[in-house]
């Protein structure tokens, strides 16, 4: 602790700011890195008055061939130029053909051998020898006249007869056929699945037709090569789609089913409009109905026709195995259905979960978005993960074979179909560019499926969005992280950089930045300016800013231009009282102060060893100054206190008897991302203060900074980020004075297999149990 030595110049040191330092630019606005607005897309980040965006009507036909998977279609396909540009070609997406022996794809993947490999991993290096690649037949106009085309890897350019001015339309047909992919050894978003068992298969399809690329206002056409991970970027357009398949397959597709009554038994439809009325899942196609079917297959076919309006994709599933179970969903006054589609194989997990996790997510998620717009949403379980399309999704995780599941699995399975239902919000209906922006969709919808999560059950566990949970990552080593504004294609560590990072960031502005009240606002206008348009990064920057009135532009900065991380060091700490001048309280204190001093070790020593010491024996050898005490008060200091209270204002002399403590914190980053100091004061009588300061402290030296705290009560402790909420990768040093850390020793013995899940041991101790009292 130190004594201001004049009550006035603490008021002075208070009132004058720091000079600023050189600093770089992490407080610089966005100007270079944004596109200039124009009357397409504002300043403010909305859409401008004269927006457009290009539109796509399909009419297809399309039949399942269960006995050597494949599919044959043919499509019609109505393009509408509604932008001022006069078009001489179209672009289509031919994404199937990553699937071509020589794909791009396949010829650009990477990897490396060892000399023992799993039969999996072999499986797919064999994939190179799978021919799954659209094999187009015909292209004609509206009269059967053959257009000119070009593919060129995933993509292909159809020659226009005559150029398509604006507001003008062109319809022409696309006939195809493909080989179905087996997902489970050669991976990808659309497959089949092939049960043993019982002889089946499952199929889950997507990608599965040519479908038109985007022409914007940005890019042009976007018609960069697929290579995997950059997914899709699709116009607006209403479908209808007739799905031939085995006559004991049951459909699951984009939209609404219209001839139920060709389709689905009497009972079936009957089942079906109950659950549109019921609160609660109900069988529509039960188990035991499901698993009859699988036992004989079908020689005759069935035609089911679904149509889906405003939609910018089409995906659909088939297999005699599905259950279907359904129930009518609230949303903002309108009834929707949520549905599920799963094999035996699935349960009790799927029936118990699926399609509640779909209802919750369409309720929890209209709230914070945009309502639900479409009459269904529906969750399929088969052998894909994970994946998203209009209304549609196709979702991982199964129990044992046994029943059982461990809660990871449990977990997984709510966390996956929060998302992949998640994503008909982004980016089904606000449409970005997902083959150029990965994060647009991921990174936004994971943040939303944060929220979703914590609203299931409380404590939810989940992976992603809490700020500590991204910490590991944000630490790493910067050679294997690229910026979160990068393509697609380029991503490295994509789990980590296109859904947690974003997802992260989003829940620091909420918490932390601008608050629950402004964020949501904010986050809300964004979808609601959005929904059913093509936004780009610029477009949501400028509509979080301009709907919160919270400059943003350091934020977007550091968290998505750069791969720096936070860790913001407390540097030292110093101590300050007013030197009140009473010399009778002055002096008081020094004398506290060196009697708390402690005696080194010789003094200690010299206590035993030195009975006596020379003057104590000499008592003739004392002067004035053995006696003197120096920290008595004189009247000579009592004159010189009384000159100097006599000079103050009653202002001043309120400081000086205000007992107050003045503490100087210095900080420093290391990390290079500016953000929030968020600083808990502990007391030394044990009650404790949070002061949440904004990131601006940072403006005029983005590394160092110092900041005066005033207390009434002597502080004990300082403590940064008490409740992580800024990602700080190193807590070591965000306590003053520095406190230990501990860290564990991790010890554990080799699994020669599979442990059982808690399920699995809870019914053999119960089986066991069971055994000891028969045998008593």
């Amino acid at each position: 602790m130190r004594n201001l030595l004049k009550g006035i110049a603490l008021l002075c040191f208070l009132a004058c700011p720091l000079a600023a330092q050189a600093q770089d630019t992490k407080f610089g606005q966005l100007g270079q890195e944004l596109p200039t607005p124009n009357t397409y897309r504002t300043a403010s980040g909305a859409p401008g008055h004269q927006y457009w965006q290009q539109r796509a009507d399909y009419t297809i036909k399309v039949e399942l061939n269960d006995e050597n998977q494949s599919v044959t279609g043919s499509e019609t396909i109505t393009y509408t130029n509604n932008s001022p540009d006069v078009l001489t070609y179209l672009w289509l997406q031919l994404d199937q053909n990553i699937y071509e022996p020589n794909s791009m794809s396949s010829l650009t993947r990477t990897g490396s051998l060892e000399e023992r490999m799993p039969i999996q991993a072999m499986e797919r290096l064999a994939r190179e020898n799978f021919d799954g690649g659209f094999k187009i037949r015909a292209v004609k106009d509206r009269n059967g006249k053959t257009l000119a085309h070009t593919i060129n890897n995933t993509m292909m350019r159809v020659d226009l007869p005559s150029p398509l001015k604006p507001r003008q339309s062109f319809t022409f047909s696309v006939d195809w056929h493909y080989n179905i992919n087996n997902q489970l050894t050669m991976g990808g978003r659309t497959g089949y699945e092939y049960f043993p068992g019982d002889g089946n298969y499952l199929y889950e399809m997507a990608q599965w037709f040519p479908r038109m690329a985007v022409y914007d206002d940005v890019n042009g056409w976007q018609h960069k090569q697929f290579l995997g991970s950059g997914e899709f970027a699709l116009p607006f357009g209403d479908y209808k789609v007739s799905i031939t398949v085995p006559a004991d397959h049951v459909v699951a597709a984009t939209g609404e089913l219209q001839n139920a009554s060709q389709v689905l038994s009497a009972t079936q439809q009957k089942r079906f409009a109950q659950a549109a009325k019921s609160d609660k899942p109900v069988l529509i196609v039960t188990q035991e109905e499901a698993t009859q079917a699988e036992k004989s297959k079908a020689t005759a076919k069935k035609t089911w026709t679904y149509t889906a309006t405003n939609v910018r994709d089409f995906a659909w599933a088939s297999s005699r195995k599905f259950i279907w179970d359904a129930m009518n969903v609230r949303v903002a006054g309108k009834n929707i259905l949520a549905m599920s589609y799963y094999p035996k194989e699935g349960n009790p997990l799927w029936g118990q979960y699926s399609t509640a996790a779909v209802a919750h997510t369409l309720q929890v998620y209209s709230r914070h978005t945009i309502d639900y717009p479409y009459p269904v949403a529906i969750s399929v379980h088969g052998p894909i993960g994970g994946m998203e399309y209009p209304m549609l999704s196709f979702n991982g995780y199964r129990p044992e074979p046994d029943g059982t599941y461990s809660d990871r699995t449990k977990y997984g399975l709510i966390t996956v179909i929060i998302h992949e239902v998640g994503h008909n919000f982004f980016p089904m209906i606000i449409n970005s560019d997902e083959r150029q922006w990965t994060w647009m969709d991921e990174g936004l919808n994971t943040f939303m499926q944060y929220i979703t999560e914590q609203e299931w059950e409380r404590n939810y566990p989940s992976r992603r969005g809490e700020p500590q949970n991204i910490v590991e990552y944000m630490k790493g080593d910067k050679s294997t992280m690229v910026p979160i504004m990068t393509n697609s294609e380029s991503i490295l560590q994509m789990g980590n950089n296109a859904y947690g990072k974003p997802a992260t960031a989003l829940n620091i502005l909420r918490e932390t930045v601008m608050g629950r009240e402004l964020f949501d606002y904010a986050f809300k206008e964004y979808a609601n300016r959005w929904a059913f348009k093509h936004p780009m990064p610029a477009d949501f920057f400028r509509t979080m800013e301009d709907a919160s009135g919270v400059d943003l532009d350091w934020f977007w900065r550091g968290w998505f231009y750069t791969t720096d991380h936070t860790d913001i060091s407390i540097e030292g700490v110093k101590w300050y009282t007013i030197d009140s001048q009473d010399p009778e309280f002055v002096n008081a204190q020094k004398r506290e102060q060196q009697n708390k001093a402690p005696q080194t070790l010789s003094q200690q020593r010299n206590l035993q060893h030195i009975p006596r010491t020379l003057v104590e024996a000499n008592p003739e050898l004392s002067d004035f100054y053995n006696s003197y005490d120096p920290l008595a008060p004189t009247a000579a200091d009592q004159r010189r206190y009384q000159s100097f209270l006599s000079g103050l204002t009653p202002e001043q002399k309120k400081v000086l008897d205000s007992g107050l403590n003045f503490y100087e914190v210095g900080f420093k980053n290391l990390g290079g991302l500016v953000m929030p100091l968020i600083v808990r004061m502990e007391f030394e009588d044990g009650t404790e203060e949070v002061v949440n300061i904004p990131a601006e402290i940072w403006r005029h030296n983005n590394n160092d900074i110092t900041k005066v705290f005033v207390t009434k009560k002597p502080v004990a402790g300082f403590t940064l980020d008490p409740f992580l909420q800024t990602a700080d990768t190193d807590l070591s040093n965000n306590t003053f004075p520095r406190r230990l850390a501990p860290s564990r020793f991790d010890i554990f013995k080799q699994q020669s297999q599979q442990p059982q899940n808690p399920m699995q041991r809870q019914n053999s101790s119960s089986r066991s149990n069971q055994g000891n009292s028969t045998g008593q």
